[in-house]
Formats: structure tokens, C-alpha cells, sequence
């Protein structure tokens, strides 16, 4: 008798477990029980053993922190700012240079507790300017580079309709970023994914990474050696619409998802995406790339723990 095949596992390098929506709280209102603990033991049911939380403003990251703090050897945190909130910086009762000194300051501290293993979501995001304008996106970017080469982690970056701007600010401070990082929730072109995997970027792929079949032509060009996975929940949910539900033939059913005025304990929600969905993302990818599933997990898993650490080795 041969033995059963290892348990699939996952990384889900991309999770905003920071919004209110894992509360059961939609636009400040609250619509359902507080489900934060079962989105994570739902993940972990799907074999997803770790959960990287992304910080998008002071506020988030600090929060990402206390997320990791209550949940050792499990969740980690980003730190940064998100380029559609890059307008807080100017905002800062008192100036930008000390929301910048606040968040180098929280970096460093959470490195050191092993608390944050990336900076960021930095990055830019032309799709949204009406956000936070150019001016201050390309501003603010560039200054939280600055301090991502004080703070030697690896960066989690965002790009959106800007990847000229993008590959030029990085690709000043390539060499002071040897540990370099990854571009998450990829949708750009395929000579922009491989003009960031020869800077020596990964690419993070999730839902939004497969909606059309330009990205999928991208995702198959992705190598191995450079991939990660993620969902981006409570966004970049798979949908029958997508282009990637061609490739879900194989994959395992979700758990039960209600709507949110029918919400009932161990229940996803529909429309709130979450960990337990990463499985699609990997099997999408696997069959988008003839590849198996085990391959690509087994890739996205050593490229995530090489990169991050996340209390594991390679």
C-alpha cells in the first residue's frame, strides 16, 4: 500500500484581517456576530498555516501587530502605507515626518518581536487617484523606500497603472534592498511581471490576478521560483465571471457561504472573501500552468518562507 499523499498547505501572504468585515461590521454598521476567530479556524481547516496580515496606514499596521501578538507562530504583520492612503502623511496633525518616524518606529520594534516580517502595502495606484493624487503617491512612496532600507524587511508592494513610475523608484534603491520582496495582487502586463521578477521580485497571485485572459496568459508565465499565493480578502474573491473558473474543474468544494443578513456560525459570507478560499487560488493556478497542485504549493510555500521566515525553515 502506498502512503497517503502530505496534506496540501498554504501561506496566505495576503489577508486583510484588519477590516472591520471579519467583525460582522459593514460601513459602521454592525450586521452580523463577530466571526474573526472561525475566518481563522476555517483558513486553518483549508490547510492554510499561516496568515500574513497586511498593514495599509499607521493605524492598520499597529492593529496587524496586535493580530500577530494574540495569534503566535500563526499571523504576522505588514507595516506600511497603502498608496491610496499616502494623503495622510500631509494630513498629520503633526506632519509628515512624524507619521513617517512613527511608522519606522513601529517597524523596527515589530521586527524585533518577530511581529512584522514585511514593510509595507507601499507602492503606487493610478487606478485610484482620486484617493490620494500622483504627486503625493510618487512623494510618499519614494519616503517609505527610504525607510524600508533602514529597516532591512522585505517589501510588500502595490502596483496598479503605474509601473513605469514603480520600476523607477524602486530600481534607485535596489541595491540598499537585498532582501527585496514581492509585488502582491499582480495584474499587470506580462513584460511588467518580468521586469519585477528580473529586478528579483515575487509576484503574489490571488482572484484578482485571474480575471481576465490577459492575466492568465501572465500567470502562466509566472515561473515557479518567483510565485506566492494569497487571497486578499475581504477583496479579490474568485467568481464565476473570471476568467480562472475554467480552471477550478478539479478543485475542492468551499465551505457554506450565506448571505450576511442570513449569517449563522461556521458559515462563510458571500462576498467577503477569506482564507479558506486560498485553495482555489492554488488549483487555478495549477491547472492554468499544467503543473500539480503539490508543485505549486510546495513553490509557494519554500518562496514565502525563504522571503518572510514566518517561524518556519525551508
Amino acid at each position: 500500500m502506498g502512503s497517503e499523499p502530505a496534506p496540501l498547505r498554504y501561506i496566505d501572504i495576503g489577508i486583510n484581517l484588519t477590516d472591520p468585515i471579519f467583525r460582522g461590521e459593514y460601513h459602521g454598521t454592525q450586521r452580523h456576530d463577530d466571526d474573526f476567530e472561525d475566518v481563522i479556524k476555517r483558513g486553518l481547516d483549508a490547510g492554510c498555516k499561516k496568515f500574513m496580515v497586511t498593514g495599509s496606514d499607521l493605524k492598520e499596521s499597529e492593529h496587524a501587530v496586535e493580530i500577530a501578538k494574540a495569534h503566535p507562530d500563526l499571523c504576522y504583520a505588514t507595516i506600511g502605507v497603502h498608496p491610496c492612503s499616502a494623503k495622510h502623511f500631509d494630513a498629520h496633525p503633526s506632519g509628515p515626518d512624524a507619521l513617517l518616524s512613527a511608522l519606522k518606529d513601529l517597524a523596527i520594534s515589530a521586527k524585533a518581536a518577530g511581529h512584522a516580517v514585511a514593510f509595507g502595502e507601499i507602492g503606487l495606484d493610478y487606478d485610484r487617484l482620486f484617493l490620494t493624487p500622483k504627486d503625493q503617491q510618487l512623494k510618499y512612496f519614494e519616503a517609505q523606500l527610504a525607510i524600508a532600507v533602514e529597516v532591512q524587511l522585505p517589501l510588500f508592494l502595490h502596483s496598479r497603472a503605474a509601473a513605469e513610475d514603480f520600476e523607477r523608484l524602486l530600481g534607485a534603491k535596489l541595491d540598499a534592498l537585498p532582501k527585496r520582496g514581492l509585488v502582491h495582487s499582480f495584474t499587470g502586463t506580462l513584460e511588467e511581471m518580468q521586469r519585477v521578477v528580473d529586478m528579483g521580485f515575487d509576484v503574489g497571485v490571488n482572484g484578482c490576478s485571474m480575471k481576465t485572459e490577459e492575466n492568465i496568459a501572465v500567470v502562466r508565465a509566472i515561473p515557479l521560483t518567483n510565485l506566492q499565493i494569497e487571497t486578499d480578502g475581504p477583496w479579490c474573491e474568485m467568481r464565476p465571471s473570471h476568467a480562472s473558473a475554467a480552471y477550478l474543474k478539479d478543485a475542492p468544494p468551499l465551505p457554506k457561504a450565506v448571505k450576511k443578513e442570513r449569517f449563522v456560525k461556521g458559515a462563510m459570507v458571500k462576498g467577503r472573501n477569506e482564507p479558506a478560499t486560498i485553495p482555489h487560488v492554488a488549483y487555478a493556478i495549477a491547472k492554468i500552468k499544467d503543473v500539480t497542485v503539490e508543485e505549486v504549493c510546495d513553490a509557494a510555500w519554500k518562496n514565502s518562507v525563504k522571503m518572510f521566515g514566518l517561524g518556519e525553515t525551508v
